[in-house]
């Protein structure tokens, strides 16, 4: 069964593809963003983080493999290459640039479902060898149902609240700085928007810490950035 909270971002600039193929994994019960562009694709991807991408090379504002060279700066999600350039140097230098898979045009949909899910079936199986939960205090995280607990209790965190604690806790005692904070929870595009991510730090603090004013495990480096204690 497909997971249905399953974020696609599709690049693609031929409508026609596009609409074919949003449909056809709208139907398998992904949730699609398509977009025609590197930019707007890059922008998608800071903002919807997605759990995969599908990609088209030849884009109206530049050859695909900039795009995966840029994404990959800061994500590790599976990337799709969906082409009609069938050169074997085009597939390396797809591969070589971060690319998890090459599919030729014409492709067929339930081939490209299955290659979906085999991928998001790795990266979760990824992520589950890393450890299902975490806890520190009296939190305690559960990266399946991306919950929060508190002494037991669910805690509301919105998904940008999540991203941010599982983010800091994925590297514990490590010093982080504001922009790499804010490239990989925004996205590339609010490396400068220090305000966000101290607001965003304040409210998450109220939700984990025992005392929010004199934090035991979400750090403050003066002018630097924060580190993650458990």
């Amino acid at each position: 069964m497909n997971n249905p909270a399953a974020r696609i971002l599709f690049i693609e600039d031929d409508a026609e593809i596009r609409r074919f193929t949003k449909s056809s994994l709208d139907r398998d019960g992904f949730e699609v963003y398509d977009v025609g562009t590197i930019e707007r694709g890059l922008i998608e991807a800071g903002t919807r983080r997605p759990d995969l991408a599908v990609l088209d090379l030849g884009l109206p504002d530049g050859d695909g493999v900039d795009f995966i060279k840029r994404l990959r700066t800061w994500s590790d999600i599976p990337i799709l290459v969906l082409s009609a350039r069938t050169a074997e140097q085009e597939k390396i230098t797809a591969l070589d640039a971060g690319a998890d898979d090459y599919l030729m045009k014409p492709f067929g949909a339930l081939e490209l479902s299955a290659r979906v899910r085999a991928h998001l079936r790795r990266r979760n199986a990824t992520a589950l060898a890393k450890g299902a939960t975490l806890e520190f205090g009296e939190v305690k995280i559960d990266f399946n149902r991306r919950a929060v607990e508190r002494n037991g209790a669910r805690v509301h965190v919105t998904r940008i609240e999540y991203r941010l604690l599982t983010y800091l806790t994925a590297h514990p005692h490590r010093v982080m700085t504001h922009r790499q904070v804010l490239k990989s929870v925004w996205g590339p595009n609010h490396e400068q928007d220090t305000h966000y991510l101290r607001v965003y730090m304040t409210h998450l603090r109220k939700k984990v810490e025992l005392d929010p004013a004199q934090p035991r495990h979400l750090l403050t480096e003066t002018g630097i950035g924060y580190r993650f204690e458990p």
